[in-house]
């Protein structure tokens, strides 16, 4: 990280706030968007030390495993599969609050309890999704899925 990344805060919503000025401030001269997607993962995983933290993007008719930090993942995902195959399709996030109760689940890791999957546009289309994991049971909520939909917008902006 550089010597400017600082998030601050000690509710969720207040390092929230101030992990998207970093990641603003990391990615505003930055085009190449498989970079911003790497430090978007390294900084979302760091301030929060979630289990995993990565990106798909859409490949055809496929979700392909793009940046990450965490455990090895799937790396290809048809559309409307799993969590994140199914935001994909629905163009919207999903919150899963319990992983073992979600039908058609695709279990990339056994530590996986609850999971949050945030679509990226761009133009309209969906180019990818953004897919976090917890080892937690109900680790995502609305202030989750309201700020990582705003950071996701970010990747596309130079």
């Amino acid at each position: 990280m550089t010597e400017s990344f600082l998030v601050t805060g000690t509710t969720k919503e207040e390092k929230y706030r101030s992990l998207y000025a970093a990641i603003a401030a990391l990615t505003q001269d930055e085009s190449d968007i498989i970079a911003n997607m790497a430090n978007v993962t390294a900084a979302v995983k760091e301030v929060f030390g979630f289990l995993w933290v990565g990106f798909y993007h859409v490949v055809e008719d496929e979700l392909v495993l793009g940046p990450f930090q965490g455990p090895v993942a799937c790396t290809r995902i048809k559309k409307g599969r799993g969590v994140c195959g199914l935001s994909w399709e629905k163009a919207e996030s999903i919150i899963v609050p319990d992983v073992d109760k979600f039908a058609g689940h695709i279990a990339c890791s056994s530590k996986s309890k609850s999971e949050i999957v945030v679509p990226i546009f761009c133009d309209n289309n969906i180019t990818g999704v953004l897919d976090i994991d917890s080892e937690d049971l109900n680790a995502f909520d609305e202030i989750d899925e309201k700020y990582l939909s705003q950071i996701v917008k970010l990747l596309y902006i130079s």
